[in-house]
């Protein structure tokens, strides 16, 4: 099991990064999208994704939540897209621990299969905001940063470029 974490801005490369990455590595690959669309603009997202994955030999799994739970082959490499996406699912939806819970849930998703590289947002200021939205940015750079501690590999898009960031230790977010 490897575990690789792409952190970075919305727009900033994390998925076309990612994807570069998973292709690289040998065994069945899988996609799983947890985005919920809750707008045009998500879809456009989506779409822009799709187009993006086209021909990489990707197969989608859609599941918001229980990423572990997705039926895939152990020697196989797993795009998880993405994190925040995963973390506001269950935040939002559902009663419980969400961060802890979406940390367990990745972990678990990692231990089946040989690579699993998951994107994430960062650079996301808590204290921007008020509310709700304060306390699930708080949640997700504590969930990047506990992700980052467990991760073999990390790295940050900066200016359209992955920059390797040690793995172990430090605030990632």
């Amino acid at each position: 099991m490897e575990l690789t974490l792409i952190l970075g801005a919305n727009g900033s490369g994390k998925s076309a990064f990612a994807e570069t990455l998973a292709v690289e590595k040998s065994g069945k690959r899988y996609y799983i999208a947890a985005m919920q669309p809750q707008s045009e603009d998500d879809h456009r997202r989506i779409e822009k994704h799709r187009a993006q994955r086209a021909g990489k030999d990707f197969e989608t799994i859609e599941l918001a939540a229980d990423v572990s739970r997705a039926r895939i082959e152990k020697k196989s490499v797993v795009l998880l897209e993405d994190v925040s996406n995963l973390l506001a699912n269950r935040m939002f939806e559902t009663d419980g621990d969400a961060l802890t819970d979406t940390l367990n849930d990745i972990l678990a998703l990692s231990e089946k299969c040989a690579s699993l590289i998951a994107v994430s947002i960062s650079g996301l200021d808590e204290t921007e905001y008020s509310g709700e939205t304060a306390e699930y940015i708080r949640a997700l750079n504590i969930l990047n940063d506990e992700l980052g501690k467990k991760a073999d590999a990390v790295y940050i898009m900066q200016d359209g470029k992955a920059k390797k960031v040690p793995a172990v230790g430090g605030e990632l977010t």
